[in-house]
């Protein structure tokens, strides 16, 4: 059965978008071209540019008419909604006839539309996967119409997920209804207690990086040797720091049969796949080569055959001193990163001194303070006196060191932890069909982001060495 006239408007809709999107694009590039022309000094373009040029004129005077038969399409769609709209009303107009008219009649009544994918109709989004695997397995048109329906709900409810990389007005990028995303939290998954207490921005809607001008050579100033004598000068100089933009994901192949007959299957699998993405993300953050945290951050030496808290303590201080040292004024250590082997170890630790000074309203004889009722993935679950806000996450590395019995411990700025995600979070699926003769659908997961704690050297510190060997209790 063919969509409805909604439908038909909001499929306009998109192609008049990506047609005024092209168009833009085109005139971008050309100014593009010409400015750097300009910075070049140069008083022609090369012979490349100028056929370049030519290219994108054309394309977008192509553009441009596309625009304008798109908009005729789109007024006479509009037209026929009115038509439909005007021939509904005439169908809802009576004339009064001298019938008595039951007492309930005498009740107002207000009505309002239903989101197509609803929670209490179905919480497990059991519907709305078999629509995403029929689409795709069978063109499903009814599927399909259910589909369209729900991402116009979204255009309209949440639109400002719509301005990013990915579109997701094509089926291959559906967007999750969002009491799925709220459902889905399993408790199996290390996933990312640090990315969450980065300082996030949103990601770049287009392109594969993010460039940052990090100024390398500052200025400066002395004292005047004498009157009239020439002030102290020297030339700026900045670096450019290049941010990849990454993928996060994960796929499940799941037989057409588990989809369509199976109970529960599909909870269990996006739950999941969520789930593993977002602890990947966390992890690369903390251990990947070369711009992951533990590569990044300066070390600070913790070397003891029989580690105690309170011989801890002062290289969680150090390590902040050093932070401090090479930000000065642009951020303030504040975060203390920690698996939560060395969390419930450092409160396990007892002590009859205390801390000389006591940067926060903690009670003079505790070395600490943990957040009643905190529990994993749920934000800071403590302070320490010198006032570092703790955060526990599980995606640590615990085999470092010569024994691979090490684990380590972060002291950083959050506000100098940059990390650029997609704003549709959490997550986006897509439904292929790669294995049609085994009845198999392809379930994907995916996540694109960006991350960099290398603005400022040694911004970031941490402690390391024998002295976090696996804890003993």
């Amino acid at each position: 059965m063919p969509g409805t006239i909604d439908d038909l408007i909001a499929s306009i809709e998109v192609e008049l978008e990506a047609a005024h999107k092209r168009s833009k694009k085109c005139g971008a590039e050309i100014q593009l071209i010409l400015d750097k022309a300009q910075q070049d000094g140069r008083s022609a373009l090369s012979v490349e540019e100028d056929d370049r040029i030519t290219e994108l004129f054309a394309a977008r005077d192509q553009a441009k008419n596309d625009v304008t038969g798109i908009e005729n399409k789109l007024a006479n769609a509009a037209k026929i909604k009115a038509e439909e709209m005007e021939r509904a009303e005439k169908q809802r107009t009576s004339e009064p006839t001298q019938t008595r008219k039951p007492s309930y009649d005498q009740v107002a009544r207000v009505g309002r539309e239903e989101r197509t994918y609803r929670a209490d109709e179905d919480p497990y989004g059991k519907g709305f996967l078999m629509d995403i695997s029929r689409q795709f397995s069978f063109q499903d048109v009814e599927a399909s119409s259910r589909l369209a329906r729900h991402m116009q709900e979204e255009r309209v409810e949440r639109a400002q997920y719509f301005t990013r990389s990915v579109g997701t007005g094509a089926f291959t990028g559906l967007t999750i209804p969002q009491y799925l995303t709220d459902l889905y939290a399993p408790a199996t998954a290390a996933l990312r207690p640090f990315a969450d207490a980065c300082n996030r921005h949103p990601l770049p809607g287009q392109g594969m990086s993010v460039n940052i001008s990090r100024i390398t050579t500052a200025s400066s100033a002395a004292l005047q040797a004498s009157e009239n004598a020439a002030v102290s000068e020297t030339d700026m100089d900045d670096t450019l720091l290049t941010v990849n933009i990454q993928t996060a994901a994960g796929q499940q192949s799941i037989s057409r049969q588990a989809i369509e007959r199976g109970t529960g299957i599909e909870d269990v699998v996006m739950s999941d796949l969520f789930a593993r993405v977002a602890t990947q993300l966390d992890t690369t953050l903390l251990n990947q080569a070369t711009n992951g945290l533990t590569n990044v951050a300066t070390a600070v030496s913790y070397t003891d055959a029989n580690p105690t808290g309170a011989e801890l303590y002062p290289k969680i201080l150090g390590a902040a001193a050093g932070g401090e040292a090479a930000l000065l004024a642009m951020a303030k250590p504040n975060l203390a990163v920690m698996h939560s082997r060395r969390w419930y170890w450092m409160t396990s630790q007892m002590s009859a001194t205390w801390p000389m000074v006591n940067w926060t309203n903690l009670p003079t004889e505790v070395a600490g303070l943990a957040n009643a009722g905190s529990s994993y993935n749920s934000g800071v679950r403590g302070v320490l006196p010198c006032g570092l806000q703790v955060i526990v996450d599980n995606n640590i590395a615990t085999n470092l060191g010569a024994g691979t019995n090490e684990d380590e411990l972060y002291v950083v700025p959050s506000s100098e932890c940059h990390l650029w995600e997609d704003p549709n979070a959490p997550m986006f699926i897509r439904a292929e069909q790669p294995k049609a003769a085994n009845l198999g659908v392809l379930l994907v997961a995916y996540s694109y982001f960006a991350y960099t704690f290398g603005r400022y050297a040694n911004g970031m510190q941490k402690v390391s060495g024998t002295g976090l060997v696996t804890p003993q209790f």
